[in-house]
């Protein structure tokens, strides 16, 4: 049986995108499946997937991008990192080496007028039939949920930040 890829894509403003896209990441991983996860805007911190992903074989594990962007006097050099981050993404997906591509914090490309949405759009489409792609990231734009297999909208209800709680170690980190 020929595998179909899929598109999925794991929006909205609550907590979890990145952490359901990383247990798809073991699962594949647990079925011998080659995989890579590229991560835009977040920097190099010391993030507890990271540290861990270095001792996995089958996991390539990149990142674009040098922290949230928070500071508009940067954004030139901002969208230079997200476009040379997404250049090497479209590689990847071209080369068909993967089983899956996660692709982290993507949407906020387009959303912060870093990358064209088209661009991603074609870049996509044109996949392997095999490859299945994971984009996370709050606010996507309309042309990817057209284009996705399954989206699914993480709403938050109730946060530990919003009560004054700090980003624990193991837990957000």
């Amino acid at each position: 049986m020929k595998r179909k890829g899929r598109i999925v894509i794991h929006t909205g403003d609550g907590k979890g995108k990145t952490t359901a896209a990383l247990g798809t990441v073991f699962r594949a991983l647990g079925h011998d499946q080659k995989v890579c996860v590229i991560q835009f805007i977040k920097g190099q911190g010391k993030y507890g997937e990271r540290i861990f992903a270095e001792q996995l074989d089958n996991l390539d594990w990149h990142i674009c991008g040098k922290g949230f962007v928070f500071n508009k006097e940067n954004l030139d050099e901002d969208r230079k990192v997200a476009e040379e981050g997404f250049a090497l993404a479209a590689e990847v997906i071209a080369s068909d080496r993967y089983d899956l591509v996660v692709l982290d914090e993507l949407t906020y490309l387009p959303v912060l007028g870093f990358l064209p949405v088209e661009k991603i759009v074609d870049t996509l489409i044109a996949k392997p039939q095999r490859l299945t792609i994971i984009i996370t990231g709050r606010k996507a734009p309309q042309e990817l949920i057209e284009i996705a297999d399954t989206v699914s909208d993480i709403t938050v209800v109730k946060h530990a930040f919003q009560q004054g709680i700090k980003a624990q170690k193991g837990v957000e980190f």
